[in-house]
């Protein structure tokens, strides 16, 4: 299985290099990979809008030595209405570092990957986001097995529930603070 497709949502990205990528993805298929976009910062790059992070999009893949690498790619949503709202991008990334610190790489998770496509979903269309944001949080550990419903957290204590398991402070939390 030397090429190989994949849907998925892009995560995060990191400049690589000069003109290639870092992604990361979570995929129905293998769960959260890296992936290496080569050339995408070329302003000729046709690969590069269906990239940004939040898309959702099919994905070509091949092989290589230490990460995949990008061949094809092409986009199934955008979720625009997102991008187009500065509180819910903020509350997206929140969603991104969260999906990106806790999934494992490279271990299959369909229901961690429907989940956060449904609360992209979601964000793009609700008006009363935190509540949504709370109750992916609270699934996500569940679904990661970090949490169990007959306990009791409230938003708050869930940050900080969080945290400790990534044994680090979340970065989007600053952001989201401007928001609340």
């Amino acid at each position: 299985m030397r090429s190989f497709k994949t849907e998925g949502i892009i995560i995060k990205r990191r400049n690589f290099g000069e003109a290639d990528r870092i992604l990361t993805v979570l995929t129905k298929r293998f769960g959260k990979i890296k992936v290496k976009a080569v050339g995408v910062r070329r302003i000729t790059s046709r690969r590069s809008p269906h990239i940004e992070l939040l898309n959702f999009s099919r994905l070509s893949l091949h092989k290589g030595h230490a990460l995949p690498i990008l061949t094809e790619a092409e986009t199934i949503a955008d979720f625009s209405s997102i991008k187009e709202n500065l509180t819910k991008v903020g509350f997206a990334y929140h969603i991104c570092e969260l999906v990106d610190g806790l999934c494992p790489e490279n271990q299959e998770n369909r229901r961690a990957f429907f989940l956060l496509k449904d609360v992209l979903s979601q964000l793009a269309e609700e008006e009363d986001i935190a509540s949504v944001v709370h109750e992916f949080e609270i699934e996500l550990l569940t679904i990661l097995g970090y949490y169990k419903p007959s306990w009791k957290v409230h938003s708050v204590n869930t940050t900080v529930f969080i945290e400790s398991i990534l044994e680090r402070r979340l970065k989007s939390k600053r952001l989201l603070s401007r928001f609340l």
